[in-house]
């Protein structure tokens, strides 16, 4: 049974730093991308951070860019999602997904797996 299991979620203050993890078990996902997505309440998820399966192509949300960084190691299964910078609107339960296509895909139906989210809040 494959499985997406997230941690590092937390409570932390505006500028601070957190680093999510996501360990994938089940199966090896060392040729496929993996994405955080996140959603507040009242919004739609939406697509965070992607990093392709080698981890040579990334994707960030320009909401985040140069606050984030998205990356892998893939002897470990796993996917992780360092948070600088942080701020109120990055407040939001995270989710770490995995697809088994190509490239990295920017709607949440494109994804196969998924974690069971983790809560990520930015006191001001």
């Amino acid at each position: 049974q494959v499985q997406l299991v997230e941690s590092g979620g937390g409570l932390v203050q505006a500028g601070g730093s957190l680093r999510l993890s996501c360990a994938a078990s089940g199966r090896t996902f060392s040729s496929y991308p993996f994405a955080w997505f996140r959603q507040a309440p009242g919004k739609e998820r939406e697509l965070v951070a992607g990093i392709s399966g080698r981890g040579g192509i990334t994707y960030y949300a320009d909401s985040v860019k140069g606050r984030f960084t998205i990356s892998r190691d893939n002897a470990k299964n796993t996917v992780y999602l360092q948070m600088n910078s942080l701020k109120p609107e990055d407040t939001a339960v995270y989710y770490c997904a995995a697809t088994l296509r190509i490239g990295i895909p920017s709607f949440e139906y494109e994804y196969d797996y998924w974690g069971q989210g983790t809560q990520v809040t930015v006191s001001s």
